[in-house]
C-alpha cells in the first residue's frame, strides 16, 4: 500500500494519459482535383497580361520580353478573361478579382489613345495626300508604283528602298513626283521621300536604317517631313530601339511649335508602347489614323502564320492639319500594308 502511495506522487511514475493529436486539414487536399487543375491554369494566363498591362500602365517599356509583348497588348484580354472563369470554378476569390482587375485594366488600355481632333486654325490652305509603305527590300517597288499612279499622294514616304527601288521609282514616277530625299543604302537601310513639289533637303536623324529629311512648300506654307524608321524592339536590340525613338521625340520636340509637320513611315512601335507615345507627346503631334478612327487598324505582319496583329506604320501630323481619311493599301511582296492619309492644311491663324 505504501509504494503504491509512492508511485501515485512521483509524477513521473504516475500513468500517462492517451492524448488525441490535433491535425489540421489542409484545405488544398480536400479539393477536388477538377478545382486545382483550373487553379493551376489560371495563375498562368493572368501572370503574362499583369505584367504587360502593369508596364503599360506605368508608361515603361521595360526590357525583353515587355516591348515585344507590348505588340500583343489588346489580344491579352483572352488569356486574363479565361483565367477568370477558371478562377471561379477553383473557387479563388483572390485570383478571381485579380483576373477581373486585370481585364478591366486592358480594356482601359486599348482605347484609342490621345485627343480626337487637333486643333487647327484659319482656313484651308491646302488639300494634300501622304503615303507611307515598307517596301520590305524593294519587293513591294511595283506595287508601289502601281499604287502611287493609282491613288495620286502628294508625298511618298518609303522604307527599306534600295538602290534597285530608287531606280525604279525614278523612272516610273520620274514626271508625276520629280523631288526625292534619299538615304542611299542597300536592303532596309535605304528610304527616300518623293514629292510633286521642290524639297529642301534637311538632315537626316541618324539611325542604322535610313530616315531622310526634307521640306516642301503647301498652302504657302513650310511643311517639315521626316520618315521615321528606327531599329525594331529585337531581343538584343531593344536599347538602340529606345535611343532611336529617343531621336525621333527629340525632332518632334525641336519643332513642336516651329510650324507644320508631317513624320510618317514605320516606327516599328505602336500606341502602346511608351517610346512612341512619348514622341506624340514631344511634338504635340497626332497619330492621323486614330483621328480617323482607325487606330487599331493592324499594318504589320502580313506574311508568315498570324494575320497581321499590330499598327506600326503611321503618319503623324501636328496640330496645322485635319485628318479627313486614312486607308491602309496591301501591296504584295510588302510584310507591311501602307498608309495613306488624306489632310487639310490650315492656315493657322
Amino acid at each position: 500500500m505504501d509504494r503504491a502511495r509512492a508511485r501515485a506522487a512521483d509524477p513521473a511514475r504516475a500513468p500517462v494519459a492517451p492524448v488525441a493529436a490535433a491535425i489540421t486539414p489542409d484545405p488544398a487536399l480536400d479539393r477536388p482535383p477538377g478545382r486545382r487543375l483550373a487553379a493551376w491554369a489560371a495563375g498562368p494566363l493572368v501572370a503574362v497580361p499583369t505584367l504587360v498591362t502593369g508596364c503599360r500602365l506605368l508608361g515603361t517599356d521595360a526590357l525583353t520580353p515587355v516591348p515585344q509583348a507590348l505588340s500583343f497588348l489588346p489580344w491579352l484580354i483572352v488569356p486574363a478573361a479565361l483565367a477568370l472563369p477558371l478562377a471561379l470554378v477553383a473557387r479563388r476569390r483572390l485570383l478571381a478579382g485579380w483576373a477581373a482587375l486585370v481585364v478591366g485594366a486592358t480594356a482601359w488600355c486599348v482605347q484609342p489613345y490621345g485627343p480626337g481632333a487637333t486643333t487647327a486654325r484659319g482656313p484651308v490652305v491646302e488639300r494634300l495626300r501622304l503615303l507611307t509603305a515598307n517596301v520590305e527590300f524593294g519587293q513591294a517597288t511595283d506595287e508601289l508604283v502601281t499604287a502611287v499612279r493609282r491613288e495620286r499622294p502628294h508625298l511618298v514616304h518609303i522604307s527599306e528602298c534600295d538602290r534597285a527601288c530608287v531606280r525604279t521609282l525614278t523612272a516610273a514616277l520620274g514626271t508625276s513626283h520629280p523631288y526625292r530625299a534619299v538615304v542611299d543604302g542597300e536592303g532596309s537601310t535605304g528610304s527616300a521621300i518623293l514629292s510633286t513639289r521642290p524639297l529642301t533637303a534637311r538632315p537626316p536623324i541618324p539611325g542604322a536604317m535610313g530616315m531622310p529629311g526634307a521640306t516642301a512648300r503647301f498652302g504657302g506654307r513650310e511643311v517639315e517631313l521626316r520618315l521615321a524608321h528606327p531599329l525594331p524592339p529585337l531581343p538584343g536590340l531593344v536599347d538602340r530601339w529606345k535611343i532611336e525613338l529617343g531621336r525621333l521625340e527629340r525632332f518632334a520636340a525641336a519643332h513642336r511649335d516651329s510650324g507644320p509637320v508631317l513624320l510618317a513611315g514605320d516606327f516599328n512601335a505602336s500606341q502602346d508602347h511608351a517610346a512612341f507615345r512619348s514622341v506624340l507627346a514631344a511634338g504635340r503631334l497626332h497619330d492621323a489614323a486614330r483621328l480617323a478612327g482607325s487606330a487599331r487598324t493592324p499594318t504589320w505582319p502580313r506574311e508568315g502564320p498570324l494575320p497581321p496583329y499590330v499598327q506600326i506604320d503611321h503618319v503623324l501630323v501636328s496640330d496645322d492639319f485635319r485628318v479627313r481619311e486614312v486607308r491602309f493599301l496591301d501591296l504584295a511582296g510588302s510584310d507591311h500594308r501602307a498608309v495613306l492619309a488624306e489632310l487639310d492644311l490650315h492656315a493657322g491663324r
